[in-house]
């Protein structure tokens, strides 16, 4: 089959009919000037902003940070600029002539999704900063980034192809469509760089904010790893369908995420989760911690994506709407999915033992069976409902939805053991076959649910109508626990914590906040809310003794200091700035899962399978 088009714009000309110039203008204001050309516009021009950006699926408003639009033809004439909703202009021009907008963005979100600048460090996604061309977006774009006295010293990074730049990366760039351009943010700053290459592919590591012992050897060196693991795991010995490929990572004092892009991915992390070098006098190599694990598995999973999203993606997004929503119900297998594979390749990249990978997925396991919304909300329901429910999480999301993120990576990982436990041949069919069979099947392009349905019927022997109407589209339980058994998995009961007992999710910074009250708890039937303070407890009892007297809690664990044997207490609660007395019976010992290792030969075969 024909392999899906590379990255490559070195046959697009060396000018084109739109053309930015992205200034950083003003480092204490926040402020980019863009100034954009465009060679032949139409008689009655129109531009917008996107409202959203690909992989983060809600409605953002950037329009919101664009100021001073002024359009000229020629060096005199003034063009009218009619705004004709929250993120369109029109302009009544002359055809033939060349049309140029100047305008200002305001950058000051220091997150992947939208566009930063401060006297440290600029950033910006096309879709914060480039007005779309009506009409001409399939049409070759430049992007002009000009080093002025403002920033000297910087330098630029970008997965866009380069047309003529500086040694540090000023210069012009060329995308062969808006898409491609708005498809490669952009750093700029004093930052840390490597390089390496993973089966042949040059691969750029750029680090901002990161601390003097920082140890970018070892980034590098784990981060090929990966990069090897996953080419060879859609392609075997073949190249991938990419020429290079570009790391942006922001090191904060706290954060985290990433977005995926084509040919790289921009991400944050904590500054003290990087790996660092010894200290003096220290013997022992750094040892990886759990952040460290944490930020390797976001590499793994924005990684993931540049096979599972930008390229085989699903049919609703064969040609994105900027404008607004962009609807799927396949989420659950382009975030579920890529969540399962993440960590799993760790593993199988020598960077996770067995017992490190299931701690990770008996944690993402608690996570959805602690979370009521489960038994609300398919992951199907989940993808199409991500634009006003996941991306916009409150105090109910707990009771209302659930994460196609992590119970999507747990259908994967129920397809994956329910191949490999039923397959016939030698190797096991597994959910591998699968995701490379889609690849190929859809060209490495645009799916659907029904070439799902078609694969793993076709490599596993008979239809798994079943599994998706229950897993996908079923609000029931997975059949984890006899699965995971199959494959050499003892599942463990131990205690639950105090506040999964109560039904509570709370915060202890100074007392206990209550953030969220789960559906059915016995919290949610004491009549606690969130937002309340829990302040103390005294008796159920009324007797007038020093020892009915109430308690102060700073911590939520208090409770079961000072409640002794009692089944049951009065909570002691502030609810806008009303002080209430909340009767609250004492919360059953309930249990969480622990997994372990109970047939070493069945894990490995399952953990460690890589072709």
């Amino acid at each position: 089959m024909p392999r899906p088009a590379r990255n490559k714009t070195t046959a697009v000309p060396s000018t084109a009919p739109v053309h930015y110039c992205v200034e950083a203008a003003d480092l204490n204001a926040h402020l980019f000037s863009v100034t954009l050309t465009i060679a032949r516009p139409a008689t009655q021009q129109r531009v917008a902003l996107p409202v959203w950006i690909p992989g983060s699926y809600l409605v953002r408003e950037f329009s919101k940070n664009l100021s001073g639009l002024q359009a000229r033809q020629g060096t005199r004439t003034a063009i009218t600029v009619t705004q004709l909703d929250k993120c369109t202009w029109q302009l009544d021009c002359a055809p033939g002539k060349p049309l140029v907008l100047r305008y200002q963005v305001y950058a000051y979100d220091n997150s992947v999704r939208t566009a930063w600048l401060d006297a440290e460090r600029g950033f910006f996604n096309g879709t914060s900063i480039c007005l779309r061309v009506d009409g001409q977006e399939d049409t070759p774009h430049v992007l002009e980034l000009p080093e002025t006295k403002t920033i000297a010293g910087w330098s630029i990074a970008t997965g866009l192809a380069a047309q003529k730049v500086s040694k540090q990366g000023f210069g012009t760039y060329i995308a062969a469509s808006y898409d491609e351009l708005v498809d490669c943010p952009v750093e700029m700053g004093v930052f840390w760089s490597g390089s390496f290459k993973a089966c042949g592919v040059p691969h750029r590591f750029v680090v901002a904010g990161a601390l003097p012992a920082f140890d970018g050897e070892r980034l590098l060196a784990d981060t090929q790893k990966i990069c090897e693991a996953e080419i060879r795991f859609w392609h075997g010995n073949k190249k991938p369908p990419f020429d290079n490929y570009l790391f942006m990572l922001n090191a904060v004092d706290d954060g985290y995420g990433g977005l995926e892009h084509r040919n790289s991915t921009a991400l944050i992390c904590k500054r003290q989760d990087l790996p660092r070098l010894p200290a003096p006098g220290e013997s022992k190599p750094f040892r990886a911690s759990e952040g460290y694990t944490t930020l390797r598995g976001l590499i793994s999973h924005e990684y993931f994506h540049t096979w599972n999203v930008k390229r085989l993606r699903p049919a609703e997004f064969s040609s994105y709407r900027y404008d607004q929503e962009n609807y799927t119900e396949l989420l659950w297998f382009f975030e579920g999915f890529t969540s399962y594979y993440d960590d799993l390749l760790l593993r199988r990249a020598g960077l996770l033992d067995n017992a490190g990978y299931l701690k990770l997925l008996n944690k993402t396991i608690n996570q959805v069976m602690q979370t009521p919304g489960r038994l609300v909300q398919s992951v199907a329901e989940a993808s199409f409902d991500a634009w006003v429910k996941y991306y916009r999480q409150d105090e109910n999301t707990p009771n209302a939805t659930v994460s196609y993120y992590t119970k999507g990576a747990l259908v994967a990982l129920c397809f994956d053991l329910s191949l490999r436990a039923e397959s016939k041949t030698a190797p096991a069919t597994t959910l591998d076959d699968v995701m490379r069979a889609l690849w190929h099947r859809c060209k490495g392009g645009p799916m659907s649910e029904a070439d799902v349905a078609e694969v793993l019927k076709a490599l596993g022997q008979r239809s798994y109508a079943t599994e998706l109407a229950r897993w996908v589209h079923g609000k029931g339980e997975l059949p984890l626990e006899s699965l995971l058994q199959q494959h050499g998995v003892a599942v463990l009961e131990e205690p639950a914590q105090l506040a999964q007992r109560l039904g509570l999710r709370v915060s202890e910074n100074s007392g206990v906040q209550v953030k969220t009250v789960l559906r059915g708890g016995i919290a949610e039937k004491a009549g606690f809310a969130a937002g309340d303070e829990w302040l103390g407890l005294e008796p159920a009892s009324r007797a007038k003794t020093p020892a009915s007297r109430g308690w102060r809690m700073s911590r939520l664990d208090d409770l079961l200091l000072y409640a002794g044997n009692a089944k049951k207490v009065i909570a002691l609660v502030s609810r806008d700035k009303r002080l209430l007395r909340l009767e609250l019976t004492m919360p059953p010992a309930l249990t969480t899962w622990r997994l372990s290792v109970q047939d070493a030969a069945k894990v490995n075969q399952w953990l460690a399978a890589a072709d």
